[in-house]
């Protein structure tokens, strides 16, 4: 007896890592060992030094073979054991670590567009554009809605794997969708976010139909797609100086705004226009209920007097390592030096 187990790592393609994987056959019983790979065909190595190592760190039921056949994340490392210098996974571990006594949780909301294998958005015409932005977010109905059956045998994918999806909704522009991983913790919703990545790529390859993570799929007056990052600290969840803080602290300086927002994601220029619900991509602001501020705090926030925020500003190709990782730094780091912990 044997069984497949699907190892699936993140690349070095610039400006926007891809996803990898390959399977491993493993007899009936055998636990999840490193594995190599070539790093010359995926940007991590080049030729006359191209091995590099597959550690797993994540493993879950397959829901697309199912059995008891897995998929397993990876982190990249070289052969000397060290983390490659893609490894965004390492790096969160680190503050992850440093600042757990905080209880960071992150729910993200990955907005995607379905693309023709010609590169013309899903419901679109040939040569042409459909009805403006209006009746499409959250709607039903031929016209109004393309791609449904993707996008549930994607959520009962992620489901049957055991990731922390919470939800999913037609978005703001034809084609377009959203899936959401959470609430759960820094390392947790990013590890669940690739592989769910994985899973959407995958699913809609038997359709044909391909899946874009570009932070402007559409140019013109259409929404951009993004991956709007919910979050917060034990401290927040109990009072509203802590959310204060928080918001403060992305702010506090423009090297702070723009640590961040340079890495969230290719293309944030063009989607953070200060149209089309986005702050300006290099202008740092917050406010109750505002769609148009960098961070929102949602209304019942501000009743409740505690909850969590919203950075609206990473792209739907940010790397959840990444963006996790920035606002559990800079976040954490102030409500430790106010006390607020």
């Amino acid at each position: 007896m044997s069984y497949k187990a699907e190892y699936i790592w993140i690349d070095g393609t610039e400006p926007t890592a891809e996803l990898r994987s390959k399977t491993k056959i493993l007899a009936d019983g055998a636990e999840l060992s490193v594995w190599g790979f070539d790093g010359s065909s995926t940007n991590q190595a080049e030729g006359h030094a191209s091995d590099r190592v597959l550690k797993p760190v994540f493993s879950c039921p397959d829901p697309i073979r199912g059995g008891d056949n897995v998929l397993v994340l990876c982190e990249v490392l070289n052969i000397d054991g060290t983390p490659h210098e893609t490894n965004h996974r390492a790096k969160l571990t680190e503050v992850a670590e440093k600042f757990a006594a905080q209880e960071s949780i992150f729910g993200i909301e990955q907005e995607y567009t379905f693309l023709t294998e010609d590169g013309r958005p899903l419901g679109f015409p040939e040569g042409g554009f459909p009805a403006p932005q209006g009746p499409y977010y959250c709607g039903v109905g031929t016209g109004k809605v393309v791609g449904r059956e993707i996008v549930e045998k994607h959520m009962d994918a992620c489901i049957e794997a055991g990731l922390a999806i919470c939800g999913i909704n037609a978005e703001v522009m034809p084609g377009q969708w959203e899936f959401q991983i959470g609430p759960v913790g820094p390392l947790e919703v990013s590890d669940h976010m690739w592989v769910a990545r994985w899973l959407l790529h995958r699913v809609a390859e038997d359709y044909g139909v391909v899946v874009s993570l570009d932070a402007k799929p559409a140019k013109g007056d259409w929404n951009g797609a993004g991956a709007h990052t919910n979050f917060s600290t034990k401290a927040m969840r109990e009072g509203y100086d802590a959310i204060i803080t928080a918001c403060e602290a992305l702010g506090a300086s423009q090297d702070i705004v723009m640590e961040h927002v340079t890495q969230y994601g290719t293309g944030v220029e063009e989607r953070l226009t200060g149209k089309h619900e986005t702050a300006p991509w290099n202008v740092y602001s917050y406010g109750v209920s505002n769609r148009g501020a960098s961070v929102r705090i949602p209304w019942q926030v501000e009743v409740d007097k505690k909850g969590y925020i919203e950075d609206r500003r990473p792209n739907a190709n940010v790397d959840p390592y990444v963006v996790t990782r920035l606002l559990v730094n800079t976040c954490c780091s102030a409500l430790e030096k106010a006390g607020q912990v």
